[in-house]
Parts: structure tokens; C-alpha cells; sequence
């Protein structure tokens, strides 16, 4: 079963900043539809940021809620099979179980109208995921 490993979660300060990896030991040819999800206690998961790249390494479409917007940003690095999300400027309300998930089922349309939707991917398109990291921003 494929693996992926998320790092470079912890505590920091309102207005700080966190650089979020996901590392997996699957093919680089999965690297073309990837998201972030988080998760707060009591509350439902959420999708934080989503991509989706052509087989050409051109990006197609990315996604990001309107809760991160402009504070967030996902990239990959096919190379390295790494995955990441680096976050400024975090409040209290980012604090959450932050979950990486790579590689996608659908139709490239549904997914790219997934990615172009105000909510995001759901989470039921995603075929492997980390076990989560916590992200803390202390009130």
C-alpha cells in the first residue's frame, strides 16, 4: 500500500508561517492530481488546496478555499515525489489535522470542474492520503 508522509506541521504564533511536505514512495505518473485537506476538531474535512497538472508538467487547474486564498500555496516537486503547501500568515482558525492526498479518480472534466467549483474537490476523488499533521496557531 502506498505510503505518504506529511511533515513540517507544528505550533506557531498568529501571523506566522508553515511549510506543509507530503514525500511518497509512489510512481511520479500520480503526481497529477493532488490536494490538501484539513480537519478540525468537531468539524467536518474540508479541501484546502487542490491541482491538477498535464502529463505534459503544464498545469491545468488549482484550486484554493476562500478561507486561504492569497495565504496558501500548493506545489510539487514530480523530481522528489514531494508534495507541499506552504502557509503564511496563519490564524487560530487554520489550526486543524492537515491531510495530503495524491492522484484522483474521474473523468479529467469532472476533475477539472471539481478544482474550478468554490468548494473545492470532495475528498471521495482522492485515492491515497497521509495520516495528517497538526497544524496549532495558539488564539
Amino acid at each position: 500500500q502506498a505510503q505518504l508522509v506529511e511533515s513540517g506541521g507544528g505550533s506557531v504564533q498568529a501571523g506566522g508561517s508553515l511549510s506543509l511536505s507530503c514525500s511518497t514512495s509512489l510512481p511520479a505518473y500520480k503526481f497529477w492530481c493532488m490536494g490538501w485537506f484539513r480537519q478540525a476538531e468537531g468539524k467536518e474535512r474540508e479541501a484546502v488546496a487542490g491541482i491538477i497538472y498535464l502529463s505534459d508538467g503544464s498545469r491545468v487547474i488549482s484550486y484554493y478555499a476562500d478561507a486561504v486564498k492569497g495565504r496558501f500555496t500548493i506545489s510539487r516537486d514530480s523530481a522528489n515525489k514531494t508534495l507541499s503547501l506552504q502557509m503564511n500568515s496563519l490564524q487560530p482558525e487554520d489550526s486543524a489535522m492537515y491531510y495530503c492526498a495524491i492522484d484522483c479518480r474521474g473523468s479529467f472534466q469532472s476533475l477539472t470542474a471539481a478544482m474550478g467549483s468554490p468548494q473545492g474537490p470532495s475528498s471521495g476523488v482522492f485515492l491515497n492520503w497521509g495520516q495528517g499533521i497538526q497544524v496549532n496557531v495558539p488564539s
